[in-house]
């Protein structure tokens, strides 16, 4: 598992182990919340060859979960662009050629619905093929889809077989809720746990943007039903319910029990809406059993408790 020390990777181990898979984590950092739930863990810098080649060389390896990158919210994609297609470029690459080189059966890879073009919000789904002609809003989503075609020509050339899940914004307990790199739901539920009631929070653009937030335990199911089919072809994973940022303020505030007003300022929105087809893994099977509100009830709570410990002690 490449990034176990991180949210969904560190959600995607607890998984694996539960259905009885011996699990190596390697990541540039400890996890950060809580303790990792793989047999063997360690810090690995990833933009190194030899250290991809490394972490697969004591044992043959089912499986490789990619999900190890340079990213975060929006205010992180923005402000860096160059560190993200340096550093996830090279992770990408090395660790492909490493496991197609050991001998790994399926490699999953992380990939995003950045990879797709601006939308507006009356617009119909947009399928898998529809990431071409490529016009991603962001350098994210253009080192995206470069490391999806890596993969793919590796697949091609080597018995190794590609699983590739575009992921929409994931949310929920023990991912990052401060510091730049948080996405939008972490981000509306650390200030309402911060806004005293009565009081306001501070919101990026109108609130019109149109999202997706899929709750991590769905995610984590669509990427082990992906892992396991026959799929090879890259697939969208996550909910189809869409709401306005909006939306997502309204809810966090409805959970919260607080009374709280919206001053909009300037900042980065990313594209005006998303809409994409389903059908893909909705054939295997998949659907999302969170709604929004249903993972922020479980979300908003954990959030607000590391708001209050942070107060507490000061930080």
């Amino acid at each position: 598992m490449c990034g176990a020390g991180g949210f969904v990777g560190g959600h995607l181990v607890e998984r694996l182990k539960s259905e009885g898979f011996w699990v190596r984590g390697v990541d540039s950092k400890a996890p950060e919340f809580r303790a990792t739930a793989a047999d063997d863990f360690s810090v690995v810098d990833l933009r190194e060859p030899a250290e991809c080649r490394r972490v697969l060389a004591d044992r043959r390896f089912d499986q490789v979960y990619q999900l190890a990158a340079d990213m975060g919210g929006m205010e992180f994609i923005h402000s860096a662009e160059c560190d993200i297609l340096k550093n996830s470029v090279r992770i990408n690459v090395n660790m492909v050629d490493a496991a197609a080189d050991a001998g790994v059966d399926r490699y999953f890879f992380a990939s995003s619905v950045c990879v797709y073009r601006d939308m507006t919000a009356d617009e119909p789904e947009l399928t898998e093929a529809d990431a071409y002609p490529a016009l991603p809003d962001n350098e994210y989503g253009w080192e995206k889809l470069y490391s999806e075609r890596v993969l793919l020509a590796h697949a091609r050339h080597t018995p190794m077989q590609a699983r590739i899940g575009r992921f929409e914004n994931t949310f929920g307990p023990f991912g990052s809720w401060r510091g730049g790199r948080e996405k939008a739901p972490a981000a509306i539920c650390r200030k309402v746990a911060e806004a005293p009631d009565g009081g306001e929070i501070e919101v990026f653009g109108d609130g019109t943007a149109i999202r997706a937030y899929t709750y991590v335990d769905d995610l984590v199911d669509g990427i082990r039903l992906l892992v396991e089919s026959d799929v090879t072809e890259p697939t969208n994973i996550g909910t189809s319910e869409y709401v306005t940022v909006n939306e997502l303020v309204d809810t966090v505030f409805r959970v919260s029990g607080k009374q709280l007003g919206v001053r909009h300022i300037t900042g980065p929105v990313g594209v005006a809406s998303r809409n994409f087809s389903k059908e893909r893994i909705g054939k295997l099977g998949y659907r999302s059993s969170h709604t929004l509100e249903d993972g922020i009830r479980k979300t908003y709570p954990w959030i607000a408790a590391q708001v209050a410990e942070s107060v507490a002690q000061g930080s």
